[in-house]
């Protein structure tokens, strides 16, 4: 039997490395920073606030918790902490084992099972509205950041890098930019929390293919958002549904409906602004919504970040290319319904 297929543990390794190839025990020393470290310094390694990182562990430790506490187990905390300076740094594996007191393979382990659990959380903080009120709230949260009506949410796309995966495709990963990528597309509101994303197509997908083919498409074909709208840049194709803006816009209402059209579809923008600049790598969409849901804020720019931090040292809580096939009928409907949308209503908007 190969001993190196039953490691469960640190200690396992290092016995199992003792046998075989005559490697001492290395002994870890661990550090539980969420106690030994202040706000300011839990935040600048981590990207969360204590209070975030204490719901998380609320909702993760009973399925990440060893049922035993032999051979020196991580406990959850500990194994929180590795996962989310994974999250912050996305940095080498060995790195993130120096920082937590563990060997590398597990911290490899610790990702994937808190990843994991987190993944499977995902209905639970990642969803469109359902209820009546909830798509009204929508509709007026969006109305009044440029008075565009009926919107339920923004949409767009964003690559994020990956290495190559190797093999006879990779090449399909390679994105229009020159880099290997996976092309996730995300649905998002005025808070900046993510309502939809689909996070399974290779860089080189055109974004209206993975529109086309997703749920949420589905979901608006059989009329669960009714009387709504989704904003969308010009990489989507027009539908009865999903409005997209102007090339050339002439009149004053044209013009009137691009303005409004780009401001209320910025929030998506912002959102993976907000996104990226949380955490260097992304393993799971559900951090996020958790962080928006505590109230985290948006982390700073750099040149703010000095005074944020000071605030929080205060105690303060800061809150091959695929073009798809257009579907002609669906188009027209579409641009039957943005006409009529730029001529009733913003036509008479002063």
């Amino acid at each position: 039997m190969d001993l190196r297929n039953v490691v469960h543990d640190d200690n396992d390794l290092d016995e199992i490395n003792l046998i075989i190839y005559g490697i001492p025990r290395r002994i870890y020393e661990r550090t539980e920073y969420f106690h030994s470290f202040d706000n300011l310094t839990f935040y600048q390694r981590f990207r969360i606030t204590k209070a975030t990182a204490l719901v998380m562990l609320d909702i993760t430790e009973a399925q990440i918790e060893h049922p035993y506490d032999l051979n020196h187990s991580v406990a959850p905390i500990n194994q929180l902490s590795i996962f989310l300076r994974f999250c912050a740094t996305g940095t080498h594996l060995s790195c993130i084992g120096d920082f937590g007191g563990v060997h590398f393979s597990t911290v490899s382990r610790i990702i994937v099972r808190v990843g994991r659990v987190l993944a499977t959380l995902y209905n639970r903080y990642i969803k469109m509205p359902r209820t009546q009120d909830e798509i009204n709230n929508n509709h007026f949260a969006f109305y009044e950041k440029a008075r565009f009506p009926r919107v339920i949410g923004s949409i767009d796309c964003t690559h994020i890098k990956i290495q190559s995966p190797g093999g006879e495709d990779a090449e399909i990963f390679r994105n229009r930019k020159g880099y290997f990528s996976i092309n996730v597309q995300a649905v998002g509101n005025t808070s900046l929390k993510l309502m939809n994303v689909v996070a399974r197509w290779p860089g080189s997908t055109h974004d209206a293919t993975i529109f086309n083919n997703s749920r949420v498409k589905q979901e608006f074909e059989n009329n669960n958002f009714p009387n709504s709208l989704l904003l969308g840049d010009s990489g989507y194709f027009q539908r009865p549904y999903i409005l997209t803006p102007l090339l050339n816009p002439t009149t004053r209402a044209q013009q009137l409906y691009n303005e409004s059209h780009i401001r209320t579809r910025n929030t998506i923008e912002r959102l993976f602004g907000v996104w990226k600049r949380r955490f260097r790598c992304w393993p799971t969409a559900v951090v996020y919504n958790i962080c928006n849901e505590t109230n985290e804020g948006e982390p700073p720019d750099p040149e703010d970040m000095e005074r944020f931090l000071n605030a929080l040292q205060d105690n303060e809580v800061p809150h091959v290319p695929h073009n798809p096939p257009r579907n002609n009928q669906g188009a027209a409907l579409g641009n039957q319904m943005r006409m009529n949308l730029i001529e009733n209503y913003f036509g008479n908007l002063e």
